[in-house]
């Protein structure tokens, strides 16, 4: 028995995508840089896909650049945007729960010179709009808040930002994080208000490796590398054709249902693992598909391993922290007993009611046979 339940981590690549992949490594495997013909379709089928992926987001074409992945895009963003900045101001407003791609950047840029406020969010895990709008300065030069936090499933106010942003007349460019939102809850660059905003294949059925960022039309900034040109000089090096083609064709399959069945899975896991004695509800997630709930006294590092011995795959937080304690989860003022007990538990199109009752019987089990640690 297989039961995936971490698809905020990664998912599994979607038929539809491995078979665009194969197909452009084995047939279309020209340079697009290329005069000739070979090169030639290569660049006619990246335009297709250019376009798939940017109608999926909702931006033109031109506005959407392909990376290598979510923290590249979130390490660009971040700095090329204070560097955009620099004479106009050197502070920087973020939160405490963002992806460690942005906050580690922020430490650097503080190293540099910035200043960075990073607004702490409630119990629930959101922050504050009118907090973020009190944070703002004259020498504001980015604010970066991502719109669902990876770990808690909290929409956060991007929206709201960008109205402050204008009311105040601060300079900042405003950047978010949108990977694990992107085809998951509805939005549109133009409509948040963002300046720059980045998303990830693999959260959606492409394999590992391809992403893209969106800038707004009109915003010149700092090129990521220096290099031969491609995607408009903004983030040179021969494109991974085969690696967009599957991003593509991920975005092609995408049912706009699938949300509304995610959320009906993560519904029913909530009711489900009621059930579990003493378990916690730490965040039910306003997106659809992650939530995170806690069993206080057993150790997560414990119970994702029980749980994996089962064929039940969750995770403690965020795979970026490779077994450290989440930032996240720490942010929210939580009992010793409950942070040390957290799970993540997120769900993609494939999960049955099936998978989520295996997780609640799981978890009884653990609870039947290992003592909690008090």
């Amino acid at each position: 028995m297989t039961v995936y339940l971490d698809n905020a981590a990664t998912t599994r690549v979607c038929p539809q995508a491995a078979q665009a992949a194969l197909a452009v490594m084995t047939e279309g495997w020209g340079n697009p840089s290329s005069g000739y013909k070979p090169g030639q379709a290569a660049a006619a089928r990246l335009r297709e896909d250019r376009a798939a992926v940017s109608d999926a987001l909702g931006c033109e074409p031109e506005e959407l650049y392909f990376i290598s992945c979510g923290t590249e895009g979130d390490n660009w963003s971040v700095r090329a945007a204070a560097e955009y900045g620099r004479r106009r101001g050197r502070h920087i407003v973020t939160s405490a729960i963002e992806h460690s791609a942005v906050l580690e950047q922020m430490k650097v840029l503080e190293a540099q010179g910035c200043e960075v406020t990073r607004l702490m969010p409630d119990r629930s895990g959101h922050i504050s709009s009118g907090a973020l709008e009190a944070a703002l300065r004259k020498d504001t030069v980015l604010v970066s808040l991502m719109l669902v936090n990876n770990e808690l499933g909290t929409l956060q106010p991007v929206e709201e930002a960008a109205r402050a942003i204008r009311r105040t007349g601060c300079p900042a460019l405003l950047h978010t994080d949108a990977v694990q939102a992107f085809l998951k809850v509805p939005f549109r660059p133009r409509d948040l208000g963002v300046d720059l905003l980045t998303i990830s294949g693999h959260k959606i059925g492409a394999p590992k490796g391809i992403g893209a960022q969106y800038i707004r039309r009109g915003l010149h900034l700092p090129p990521l590398l220096m290099g031969g040109g491609q995607e408009a000089g903004q983030r040179p090096g021969t494109e991974a054709t085969a690696q967009i083609a599957a991003f593509a064709a991920a975005c092609r399959s995408w049912e706009v249902s699938w949300p509304d069945r995610i959320s009906e899975i993560k519904k029913y896991a909530l009711e489900s693992l009621s059930a579990v004695p003493g378990l916690e509800i730490i965040s039910p997630g306003d997106a659809p598909h992650i939530c995170a709930v806690s069993l206080p006294g057993y150790p997560s590092e414990m119970l994702v391993r029980d749980l994996s011995d089962r064929g039940i795959y969750v995770s403690a937080g965020s795979a970026c922290h490779r077994g450290k304690p989440s930032h996240v989860f720490a942010t929210l003022g939580l009992p010793k007993r409950t942070l040390m007990g957290v799970l993540r538990v997120s769900f993609s199109p494939e999960n049955t009611r099936a998978d989520v009752d295996a997780l609640t019987a799981g978890l009884l089990h653990i609870t039947r046979t290992r003592v909690a640690m008090r």
